[in-house]
Formats: C-alpha cells, structure tokens, sequence
C-alpha cells in the first residue's frame, strides 16, 4: 500500500524537517508532499533540498498563489499523480502528531475516510485556552446539524483518504479556498456514501511559527457552510 501524506504550507521553517523525518519513520511505504505557497521564511528550499536528496520527499512550489483549499487539492491531485493507494491530510505545525497516524491508517481496513478526532472518546485538545475548546465546540455542534453530517469533529484536517473517495472528486466544482475545504471534502465523501470512522487523537498547540488562522477567517469558514447546504456536492456520477 502506498501512503502519500499532504502537507500545505506557509512559513513553517522551524517545523517542516523534523516533521518530515517523522511522517517517514512511520513506513517505508509512506512519500511526503509538501505544498507550499512560495513561504517568505523559506520553507520551500528546505523542502526542495530535501527533495533533492530523498526521492520520498515531493515539493509543489507555489508562486502567485494561497489558500489553504488550493493548497490541499493541488496536494491531493499531486499524491494521485504518484500512484497513492491512500491519502494522508494534515497540518505541518505538529498540531497533528505524526505517532497517530498509525492507527488512523489500519482504520483504512473498515473506513473509506479516517477522521483524526478531539471530540470522541479518548480524544482531546492540549495547551488551548479554555475559550478555544468552546469555540471547537461550538463550530463543531453547528456545522454537524446543519449539513447533517454523522461525524463528531467536522472541523478536523487530520483525515486519511482511500484512493477511490478522492477519485470521485470532481475538483473543477471544489471552491472552498479557506478551511471550509474540509466540510467540503467531508459532506462530498458523504454524499458518495464512503464509510467514515474517527479515531481519537490528542490535538496541541503548534510547536513554533505562527498560525494565519484569525476570527475572520473563522467567521468566513462558519459562512461558508451555507453554501455547502446550499449547493451539490462536488462528487462525479458513475
């Protein structure tokens, strides 16, 4: 099985090479590809120095363009251009802790999409402020009903896709530029009927650099999630 984990970037120096080395120690079976925005700090040479020296290591190097749902599906497109039997999403801030991954990945065996979770059983959220947690909460409570959705955290970007959910994407009809890209992905994968499993994870605090998330791009994600309701999901018809 060949695993290819998905990491859009902006400005993760600090971060992107120990986090590397660990997604590869996780199997040999397992490619990273980095997606990055043409990052200030240059994240993007780091990645492509290390491309250059492991051929598991893949960068898209993106110039004139940013946004978090871009930047996931050129990184899903790339990892099905390799040849990915599945897909691994997740943040490159080691909020999403690599030592998880192993057993969202042998949750493949009964799940179509494996949801990285803080909101189920033995999940939870670390070096948060309180208000955070709410917040998570919250957002989570009112996406869940209002698309109708049988996942507890809907807000997660930590997920594993097998190939076929993201063959059936049909990405020209994808317009989530903004964290929404995962509701998206989430009520297409629905709408197909894939089986969708959460695996508990431990959520922390990014390690280093700083988040671009801010209220405004969280009150344009929480709106965003009327058009979904709105709109068809984005899944080719066999």
């Amino acid at each position: 099985m060949k695993i290819l984990v998905t990491l859009p970037t902006y400005n993760e120096s600090e971060n992107i090479l120990p986090l590397i080395e660990a997604l590869l120690g996780v199997s040999r079976n397992l490619e990273v590809v980095v997606v990055d925005d043409d990052s200030p700090d240059g994240t993007w040479r780091l990645v492509g120095g290390l491309a250059e020296k492991n051929p598991r290591v893949h960068l898209v190097h993106r110039r004139g363009e940013r946004g978090r749902g871009s930047a996931g599906v050129a990184g899903f497109r790339k990892a099905l251009d390799l040849g990915a039997d599945v897909v691994v999403e997740m943040d490159a801030d080691w909020s999403h802790h690599p030592r998880f991954l192993r057993q969202m990945l042998r949750a493949t065996r009964r799940a179509d999409m494996v949801i990285g979770s803080r909101l189920v059983a033995g999940g939870r959220e670390t070096g948060r402020s309180p208000l955070r947690t709410v917040i998570t909460l919250a957002a989570n409570t009112y996406i869940r009903v209002l698309l109708g959705l049988p996942v507890r955290d809907c807000t997660s970007g930590y997920r594993v896709y097998r190939r076929w959910v993201l063959e059936r994407i049909r990405w020209e009809r994808v317009h989530s530029n903004g964290p929404a890209i995962v509701q998206e992905l989430l009520v297409a994968a629905h709408a197909m009927g894939a089986r969708i499993a959460e695996v508990p994870i431990t959520f922390e605090e990014r390690r280093a650099g700083k988040s671009t998330l801010n209220s405004k791009i969280l009150l344009a994600g929480l709106a965003a999630q009327w058009r979904l309701l709105a709109s068809q999901p984005p899944v080719r018809v066999l």
